[in-house]
């Protein structure tokens, strides 16, 4: 099979795919969303990366969608969507990382489903946010809506604080989202699904002075097996994403009640692969041939 990989130049996990897929017996190619386009003309359209046809691959895995303009960002998932219209699988689908890209949209669609989410309020300016961070509690945890492995997420408990994050962050343009903080036990639950089905799940715990347990953010992971209840909430929240490769994050909070925290499209899997001792690639791979 032909298979196309959109990553960063340096991405493991772009060697990972390559590597396991060329044992395999597939042709496996690196791509670069900066590296592509696309010729229109009257029942005609051409998509390629590089030299490369992407029209005539089997299948395109996204391992990354990076930084932009407004503009870039839409042309990259109009790209992959018309990869899709072409018979290319596109894993994630396009309308899958749209969604779960977006914190704010994914929350949105798990709430409307009726999961349990943590309660969120999003706003534009620094006074809707300090307003939001009094009726939460005065302890929220601020997120970047697009952003991954823990990184610009800071935890607020001081008004004086909160109002000078608030207006930094208005003064930038930022969306502001903010969300109770969770305060229940000290972890939260990864776990890894593949078109519904379970891969692996970990237990991660945040280093000492963290909240975040992200093994980026030098958080541990060990192997869990999840709950009935556990597994049924991160396949309903990988069905509402559209989401076919999912890494589904729950926290319980004080009351222990299982809460979806997010949705990755793009998750990572290095952590979890130790933690449970499992080829992640290679099921990938397994995966696709079967399809």
């Amino acid at each position: 099979m032909q298979i196309g990989v959109f990553g960063n130049h340096d991405s493991w996990y772009v060697s990972e795919l390559c590597r396991v897929g060329h044992a395999c017996g597939h042709q496996v190619h690196p791509l670069l969303f900066d590296q592509f386009s696309v010729s229109i003309e009257t029942s005609r359209i051409g998509i390629h990366c590089g030299e490369i046809d992407l029209k005539t691959l089997d299948a395109v895995f996204v391992r990354t969608m990076p930084p932009g303009s407004l503009e870039q960002v839409v042309a990259r998932m109009d790209m992959l969507a018309g990869l899709e219209a072409a018979g290319v699988r596109v894993i994630n689908p396009p309308r899958a990382l749209e969604c779960a890209v977006d914190k704010y949209l994914t929350t949105q669609r798990l709430a409307a489903a009726g999961m349990p989410v943590p309660t969120t309020i999003v706003c534009e300016n620094s006074e809707a946010a300090l307003a939001a961070f009094e009726s939460l509690g005065r302890d929220v945890v601020v997120k970047p809506l697009f952003g991954a492995e823990g990184r610009g997420i800071m935890r607020v408990s001081d008004t004086e604080l909160a109002l000078r994050a608030f207006r930094t962050l208005e003064r930038l343009g930022a969306v502001l989202y903010l969300q109770k903080f969770v305060s229940g036990p000290g972890f939260d639950i990864r776990v890894l699904l593949l078109d519904g089905q379970l891969i692996g799940s970990m237990k991660r715990t945040p280093k000492a002075g963290d909240f975040r347990a992200n093994i980026s953010q030098q958080g541990t992971g060990i192997l869990h097996i999840p709950t009935d209840r556990e597994l049924e909430l991160a396949q309903q929240a990988a069905r509402v994403t559209g989401t076919l490769f999912a890494g589904v994050d729950l926290m319980y909070n004080s009351n222990l009640e299982p809460l979806v925290i997010e949705v990755n499209a793009v998750p990572g899997w290095r952590g979890l692969q130790r933690a449970c001792n499992i080829d992640v690639p290679t099921r990938l791979f397994e995966w696709i041939e079967e399809k």
